[in-house]
């Protein structure tokens, strides 16, 4: 048997590698006290470290977003400050008193800045720690109405339950089920110390306790959001190992093959479908069988009509068949054989035709008479035969119309 690998080795290999390169980028720094010093020999030491390992990397990168996104929350959270910026007074410090028994109020509105250096308090209950308590509030009920679900966790969602169920639930029938409200409630974040159940209150039989394994939806989202998702390269490299060595290469040829093949496949499964509803249909079956289909197994259908239909019969004659040219169509009927000059080209005649047109105007301007083919026009009017009955039609009317007229 061949010797077994030595993984140590090759760990300790790696982590020499790591601490060769660390001490080449952070020579000289790590005795340094400058703060920019150690941070980048801190920022070397993590990015060597965690070079090869992609959930140290994953784990890295949504820090910093996480850290980026809170620093943008705060610039955006003073640049509305500064725009909408409220007045603010701070209340005075009597003779003798200690200015850290008075609130900030600077630090109560959120703009104060200095921290432990602030001469005020920060403390956001020592205006409750120096005034008297009044009998007729209770600070526990107080606490509560502040205390909302929205600021709870699963531990802190636990504790609740217990507190406010634990004793019911014990003097409750032995039972299984939680109830519906209940956990519709914790969905919808609406339960808290004052909610009641809409099922009878206290007096509800099912369960007000937490289901085995229940998580919140947002603690959900947030698990799912960190869980490790693969890419689509890596799952497409990942399905194609799984495949094995025997497996046929996809290459022009085959599917080519592959396309012809199922090709035929379809076709035989078509005819043998169409077999099969021609068999139905001549057994009496005509569920599934389409019109076309019928036509299509029974041929003498197609030309045969109703009896109540007039049957005509339409026969050419042989003049027409003789008038018919029939010619085939080709790339040669259009390459042009002659030039067509019909309506392009003048004709020999307007010359002539101007010339006289010329003349009959030098005529009519020298106060002569216009001459055409040797005829003047006077000539041309009397020659022209005129109708004399069709200005006496109405002239026999014409004294009839004249008496009845009142002038």
């Amino acid at each position: 048997m061949p010797p077994k690998k030595n993984k140590g080795a090759s760990t300790k290999t790696e982590q020499k590698k790591k601490d060769k390169i660390i001490e080449d980028k952070t020579f000289g720094l790590k005795n340094k006290k400058g703060s920019k010093q150690q941070k980048f020999v801190k920022h070397v030491n993590q990015q060597v470290k965690a070079g090869g390992d992609p959930n140290a990397r994953r784990i890295e990168q949504q820090r910093l977003e996480e850290k980026k996104k809170k620093e943008e929350e705060k610039r955006k959270r003073e640049e509305m400050d500064s725009l909408f910026k409220p007045v603010v007074i701070q209340n005075k410090v009597g003779k003798g008193a200690d200015p850290k028994s008075v609130l900030c109020a600077f630090f109560k509105q959120g703009l104060c800045h200095k921290g432990d250096r602030c001469k005020f308090s920060h403390d956001l209950a020592i205006e409750r720690k120096g005034e008297k308590r009044s009998l007729y509030s209770d600070v526990r009920e107080e606490d509560m109405a502040n205390d909302t679900m929205d600021k709870w966790d699963e531990d802190k969602l636990k504790e609740v339950v217990e507190k406010k169920h634990g004793a019911g639930n014990k003097q409750k029938t032995k039972t299984d089920i939680v109830c519906k409200h209940f956990v519709q409630a914790i969905e919808e974040k609406k339960y808290g110390w004052f909610w009641s159940c809409p099922n009878g209150g206290t007096n509800c039989m099912y369960r007000h306790a937490l289901p085995p394994g229940f998580v919140l939806k947002s603690e959900q989202k947030k698990m799912d959001a960190q869980a490790e998702q693969i890419s689509i390269e890596d799952l497409v490299e990942k399905e194609r190992a799984a495949l094995g060595s025997k497996v046929t290469r996809v290459t022009l040829e085959t599917f080519l093959a592959w396309k012809k093949r199922k090709k035929e496949e379809k076709i035989k499964k078509m005819k043998a479908n169409k077999d099969s509803r021609q068999r139905d249909f001549k057994s009496g079956k005509c569920l599934g069988v389409s019109g076309r289909e019928v036509f299509e197994f029974q041929p003498e259908m197609v030309g045969a009509d109703d009896d109540e239909a007039d049957e005509v019969t339409y026969e050419h004659s042989d003049d027409e068949a003789e008038k018919v040219e029939i010619r085939g169509i080709s790339d040669a009927m259009f390459v042009p054989e002659e030039v067509d000059s019909s309506g392009t080209q003048a004709s020999n005649e307007r010359l002539k035709s101007m010339n006289h047109d010329e003349n009959d105007k030098l005529s009519e301007a020298a106060g002569g008479e216009v001459v055409t083919n040797g005829v003047t026009k006077d000539e041309v009017a009397t020659d022209v035969p005129v109708d004399e009955d069709l200005f006496t039609e109405d002239l026999d009317d014409l004294d009839a119309e004249l008496e009845g007229l009142d002038v």
